[in-house]
């Protein structure tokens, strides 16, 4: 991130906190570094994410398309401008919504089970999500290539899906591996590659592989995107990519307040953010960079702990911080994915404001509010009086 500490402390008196922070810069320069990875593969940005209508029209102003999962993403993408080849459908059981919705927008259907080909709208256009039954290196919530997660058909079962699409008289563009997300070991994306290659003679040639996405945010990106052309150009085919934390990771920053202190059997750093704000940490134990934005000496190691009433509401545990004091403010870095994407009311707290930081092209930087936050009234906005 390059917002400078001053201006987050600005933005936090400006909007308040939780409050989240997005870094144009950031999400520039990822999407740069994957285009100079992979040349040119097509890329599909991963929604869910990170699905705020800002960064949407932002990535889709650069040429990105969009991998939608419910009906409320090809909503978005629709509301951005994104039609055609610009939008993939995916998920392993869509609604009948989903496929209305993707025909009348002319998407590319990713197909996760044989069962689908009978539920396509006529003529479309499909890939067959293969799953390469791996043990990948990330957390089990987080392995959709392993044998036993629900996504994609077996390796034995592609050919035969490829070839029920064509004889339904829809366009079998080829196959799509997605294994997992923050994955951490490059060797698992080789592994995979490998076994998708072994399908080569049982497919014949094929336009379209689709490697996904899932690269960990510190992954040589170079070494992957090379292997995953050389898979794709053994079958003739154009690549397509799908990455989505990576892109917006690091572009985010939640800011959080610190309203207190406590020992017990650890030193406990309150902060007016949680699991409600970013569920990350109690979901998948993920560790996410703390930066106090304080100065003083060290005083120790603290679980950064939020408001809501359960025990597994920790944002971090054992951060080296200065003594906290009341309205301290803490940046939690790493947080542009799956963060306000998986925000909750829970406790009818209203989600936080989201603001975008911009230094545009040198008339100096300005901060856009990019989503208000929440009200209680807008919380129970949908409930009907009994």
């Amino acid at each position: 991130m390059t917002i400078p500490p001053i201006a987050l402390h600005a933005a936090a008196e400006r909007f308040g906190t939780p409050l989240y922070v997005y870094d144009a810069a950031e999400l520039d320069a990822a999407l740069a570094r994957v285009r100079a990875a992979f040349g040119e593969a097509r890329v599909y940005y991963a929604m869910k994410a990170n699905p705020n209508l800002t960064l949407l029209r932002r990535l889709h102003a650069a040429g990105v398309g969009f991998e939608c999962v419910s009906p409320g993403e090809l909503a978005r993408a629709e509301a951005v401008g994104a039609a055609g080849e610009r939008i993939l459908v995916n998920g392993p059981a869509k609604s009948s919504a989903e496929y209305a919705a993707g025909a009348r927008l002319g998407a590319t259907f990713i197909i996760d089970r044989e069962e689908e080909v009978g539920l396509l709208p006529e003529n479309s256009r499909a890939l067959v999500r293969v799953n390469p039954a791996l043990a990948v290196s990330t957390h089990d919530h987080l392995a959709t290539g392993a044998e036993g997660s629900k996504f994609g058909v077996t390796l034995a079962q592609a050919p035969r899906v490829l070839d029920a699409l064509r004889e339904a008289g829809h366009t079998a563009l080829g196959l799509h591996v997605h294994i997992g997300s923050a994955i951490r070991d490059a060797h698992d994306f080789t592994a995979a590659f490998g076994r998708l290659s072994e399908l080569r003679a049982e497919t014949g040639p094929l336009a379209v592989l689709d490697a996904g996405g899932g690269w960990g945010l510190a992954a040589d990106l170079a070494g992957i995107a090379a292997e995953a052309w050389a898979t794709a150009q053994a079958f003739g085919a154009q690549l397509w990519v799908e990455p989505g934390r990576y892109l917006v990771a690091r572009a985010g920053t939640l800011l959080t307040r610190v309203v207190g202190t406590k020992t017990t059997g650890r030193n406990f750093c309150l902060v007016d953010a949680g699991m409600t704000e970013l569920l990350r940490p109690m979901l998948y134990g993920a560790a996410h960079p703390v930066t106090p934005l304080w100065d003083g000496p060290d005083a120790g190691v603290w679980d950064i702990a939020g408001p809501a009433c359960e025990s597994g509401d920790l944002l971090a545990r054992d951060i080296a911080l200065p003594q906290p004091t009341r309205g301290a403010l803490l940046a939690i870095g790493e947080a542009g994915a799956y963060g306000a994407a998986m925000g909750s009311n829970y406790l009818t707290r209203s989600r936080p404001a989201e603001v975008l930081y911009d230094q545009g092209n040198g008339d100096g930087a300005q901060w856009t509010l990019i989503r208000r936050r929440e009200t209680p009234q807008d919380v129970w906005a949908a409930e009907l009086p009994g």
